[in-house]
């Protein structure tokens, strides 16, 4: 499958699907009865740190990785705090890891000069077409799951995994609301956005 330089559509997310099924695992989405008596309505959870990595973000990046050429996916840059279960997940997918700088920032740096250097390929972890497109199939398995599904609140962060599930979600069931939350102490998406407006 080839993007086009400009969106995502529902058909990507729907390949996107069957291309990492064979890594990713279909999660489980579970009634939470304390948090839907609190909220005065259901609440039911996907559980994606059920997921090989304990993360999400496998989704995205296996859905990237495979379609990368076998030069490509040879290397992937992380920084010393990432897990090994992540590494070792990177790796099952034929990806030689490489483990430079202490922070994300400071791999990202690495990354950087070895893609003007050797010529490397980037992969943006949320802007990423393909990261986007993986990310997408938690709300399709959700919706498959609960078609009666209403909203979706999902994290912020740096938004690939919200555009993906939005995407997913309004194109099956435009009527659905879905909500990004990020954590009080670190609003980042809400802090850029306010201090875009004031500028």
């Amino acid at each position: 499958m080839t993007l086009p330089s400009s969106y995502v559509s529902l058909q990507d997310i729907m390949q996107s699907a069957q291309r990492i099924a064979p890594v990713v695992r279909k999660t489980p989405l579970v009634f939470s009865e304390a948090l839907s008596e609190r909220a005065g309505f259901e609440i039911w959870l996907k559980l994606e740190n059920l997921q090989t990595t304990g993360s999400f973000k496998l989704r995205g990046a296996s859905n990237r990785i495979l379609q990368l050429s076998s030069e490509e996916k040879a290397r992937v840059v992380v920084c010393s705090l990432c897990p090994e279960n992540k590494r070792q997940a990177m790796r099952d997918l034929g990806a030689e890891v490489i483990v430079l700088g202490d922070t994300q920032d400071e791999a990202q740096a690495h990354a950087d000069q070895l893609i003007e250097t050797r010529g490397y390929t980037w992969a943006d972890p949320y802007d990423d077409l393909h990261v986007i497109a993986g990310q997408g199939t938690i709300a399709l398995e959700t919706l498959s799951k609960r078609p009666d599904t209403d909203m979706i609140v999902a994290p912020l962060s740096g938004g690939g995994l919200l555009s993906g599930i939005a995407l997913a979600a309004k194109s099956v069931s435009p009527a659905i609301s879905v909500v990004g939350a990020s954590m009080e102490v670190e609003p980042g998406m809400a802090r850029a956005v306010y201090n875009a407006a004031a500028a």
